[in-house]
């Protein structure tokens, strides 16, 4: 494969900050036109009734402010959407990920994440799992299909700490991170604009507050891997999630899930 060109988005001093930080923001990396065709396509997917059922691994649900579950998340979700397929595999964006990567990037996974006024957010974590074919060139891009600020519950980031590795036990689960893990004070809201994308390393702790306003925060996420660590393993990869999935729900009893 070769490296796409980079764009002019980002130049070498992006490059150097977010190897430095483990975290970038790109502006504009998506038109008005394309985000509105992705907005349009968070609420016809939102619509399948058929398949948000607790059941289903496909889905992700998270607690509101007043402790109730509600559906959050599809993930993987490109396989339902052409337009979030495009959005995941445009060439401006994969540039930029190239670039940071200094070869090509390989689409390892996706979720659309919906946050509903009233969600709560996601504790301090990293998003390495210490599985043995986890790549660690892992990275994700958020892009923002609405805007996101402190207000509906924005990725918080700890700049420098992915230079420290994993930061919990190497044992292929999924681990929150103590509070205490980072200094809180050096915390960056990742505060975008439709349209903007924020990129951060498997490897950068980060976090997530409640929606408090009244508007939606749908963002779609979409993490990477370097060619050189695996190539293209998309497929490997949701199979062999979509068993440790069912068996984590095993351990706490539940054993009808199925994946459609």
């Amino acid at each position: 494969m070769t490296i796409p060109a980079v764009v002019e988005t980002i130049d070498t001093a992006d490059i150097a900050r977010y190897h430095a930080d483990g975290f970038l923001v790109v502006r504009k990396v998506f038109s008005p036109e394309r985000i509105e065709e992705l907005a349009h396509e968070a609420d016809r997917v939102r619509a399948r009734t058929d398949l948000i059922d607790q059941n289903n691994i496909r889905c992700r649900w998270q607690d509101d402010v007043d402790g109730v579950c509600r559906f959050d998340c599809f993930d993987p979700v490109i396989d339902l959407s052409e337009a979030c397929e495009r959005a995941a595999r445009d060439p401006r964006l994969v540039a930029v990920i190239s670039a940071l990567y200094g070869e090509p990037a390989c689409l390892l996974k996706d979720k659309l994440i919906f946050k509903a006024p009233g969600t709560t957010g996601y504790n301090l974590h990293q998003d390495y799992i210490s599985w043995k074919s986890f790549p660690t060139t892992y990275l994700t891009a958020i892009v923002a299909i609405d805007g996101a600020d402190a207000s509906n519950g924005a990725t918080e980031v700890f700049p420098g700490y992915h230079r420290q590795g994993c930061l919990s036990a190497r044992d292929g689960n999924y681990h929150q991170l103590p509070d205490d893990a980072v200094d809180p004070s050096t915390g960056i809201v990742l505060e975008l604009a439709p349209g903007d994308v924020a990129i951060f390393s498997g490897y950068t702790p980060h976090r997530s507050a409640p929606n408090r306003s009244s508007q939606w925060r749908r963002l779609l996420y979409l993490s990477y891997n370097a060619f050189s660590e695996g190539g293209e393993q998309r497929t490997q990869h949701y199979a062999e999630f979509h068993r440790w999935l069912q068996d984590r729900y095993a351990d706490y009893g539940k054993t009808a899930t199925y994946f459609r």
